[in-house]
């Protein structure tokens, strides 16, 4: 068996941080015949002297790419602003400082208007998860995201609190029956759904994504892997909601995490490929290469992502109407939000792309939902408006651990003692989606008093998530 080599060896033999590494590394993945120590010998060798690695069946695409990099000047890429605007911060004492580097290199963009960094960031590809990055005339496919149009939808049933404690069983049957989780997983034959974004012309029209509509139905309605979810929760407003016409009270509530699945993450595939080879950035900021909107790719990806949003916002429709019949329940309120988006909105006068990745609408007025963890409440909040933030908020809690430090560092045991102590059902979820590996929810809500106002809070109850754990689309 190969003993494995890593980033940090080659990084140990004078391998600069980017694509090397990646090309280095799908080397040692072929390599045969190779001990570890010689191939971190042949690697030396072929740093210092490519040209001999050329027409070498295991290295020479490392050597050509070596090459090509030794070649490459300052003028073959678009230049950095050396000084940026500073951006907002929101609960900066608990934001990493990957996070942090990731958003002032985003600021550095030549297209970049202003930002602000969510209390629950972390880092990510290209803009951090928590970002909110706002341009002129252009859009980043990184900036929005690769699960494009991932939102939250909450359905307020008029179910007392009291009947659910005394069914969790009918819960349980529904909840099983009626969603479906998984990377690629979907419905088939006379399981499949219907709904009206299938008939969108630009399934027809699209060059790129009419080839994706086999797919798209397929996986209606589904919601994934990773940290999605479909749960069902209580929901309590301490007064009220005159906006919302709901009266003080608990409810049982519906609430669905999830986005536009294989459809989005195919097109943010696509599309991140594209502007990386049209919009040359240094290495440092090579994620967050952008489309102009005046260009002919910039409006294919726009009208992509648009129905990639609507898409996603079909998936929880198609949830929430199966969920409401099944149960014979009255919806007497609906609150959804997106994020993993880029909007045109008005800054300082002018019309520009605010991009929020893993952050919640939040103009004056505008309701969200902002979830914890599978144990942790979630809330329930309308917008106060912030300028500095770009009208936005948190979308979640945030992680403090990776997925593989989670999977490391917390035990099944542990895991499922937290969820006894909360009275919380679990179907589904690996150890990387593990309440401790969020943040602590009301810290965060703690630091974004100035952006949003908490309506009522959300306790998990009962909640279903993908077997496979971090696994995604």
């Amino acid at each position: 068996m190969n003993t494995a080599i890593n980033g940090n060896d080659l990084l140990a033999l004078g391998y600069a941080e980017g694509n090397l590494i990646g090309i280095a590394l799908k080397c040692n993945r072929k390599r045969t015949g190779f001990t570890k120590e010689q191939m971190l010998d042949n690697y030396t060798k072929v740093l210092a002297q490519p040209e001999t690695y050329l027409d070498d069946a295991l290295f020479g695409a490392l050597a050509q790419a070596i090459i090509e990099k030794s070649n490459e000047k300052p003028e073959d890429f678009i230049a950095l602003n050396d000084t940026p605007a500073v951006f907002a911060m929101y609960g900066a004492d608990h934001i990493e400082a990957g996070a942090r580097q990731q958003m002032e290199v985003a600021m550095q963009l030549p297209v970049t208007v202003a930002g602000a960094l969510m209390p629950d960031a972390h880092q990510g590809y290209g803009l951090p998860i928590g970002g909110v990055l706002a341009t002129t005339n252009a859009v980043i496919p990184y900036g929005v995201g690769v699960d494009i149009g991932c939102r939250m939808a909450l359905s307020v049933y008029d179910i007392p609190e009291l009947f659910y404690y005394e069914n969790e069983a009918k819960f349980q049957r529904e909840l099983v029956a009626h969603t479906k989780f998984g990377a690629g997983h979907g419905f088939h034959g006379q399981y499949k759904a219907d709904h009206e974004v299938m008939e969108r012309k630009e399934f027809a029209n699209h060059k790129f994504i009419q080839q994706l509509k086999d797919k798209a139905w397929s996986q209606l309605g589904s919601s994934g892997g990773g940290n999605h979810f479909v749960e069902f929760g209580i929901l309590q407003f301490e007064k009220d909601d005159a906006v919302l016409n709901i009266p003080k009270g608990n409810y049982v509530a519906l609430l669905t995490h999830s986005g536009s699945r294989g459809f989005g993450a195919t097109i943010a595939g696509q599309y991140t490929k594209l502007a990386k080879e049209h919009c040359k950035l240094p290495e440092k900021a090579k994620n967050l290469a952008y489309l102009g909107l005046d260009t002919e790719l910039g409006q294919e990806y726009w009208i992509a992502m648009n129905l990639a949003g609507d898409y996603a916002s079909a998936c929880h429709e198609v949830i929430h109407n199966k969920m409401a019949q099944a149960l014979g329940a009255t919806v007497l309120a609906k609150v959804e939000n997106h994020h993993n988006f880029a909007w045109k909105e008005i800054h300082n006068g002018e019309e520009v792309i605010v991009h929020r990745k893993g952050a919640t609408p939040a103009a004056k007025g505008v309701m969200g939902i902002i979830p914890g963890s599978m144990t942790a409440p979630g809330f329930l909040v309308r917008g106060k408006g912030e300028a500095e933030a770009l009208h936005s908020a948190s979308h979640g809690a945030g992680r403090q651990m990776s997925r593989t430090q989670a999977i490391k560092n917390i035990t099944k045991k542990e895991m499922q003692a937290i969820l006894k102590d909360h009275g919380v059902t679990l179907i589904g979820a690996g150890l990387d989606e593990a309440p401790m590996a969020y943040k602590d929810i009301n810290q965060v809500m703690a630091s974004q008093e100035a952006l949003v106002d908490v309506v009522a809070k959300f306790t998990p109850k009962m909640v279903r998530m993908a077997d496979d754990g971090s696994r995604e689309d």
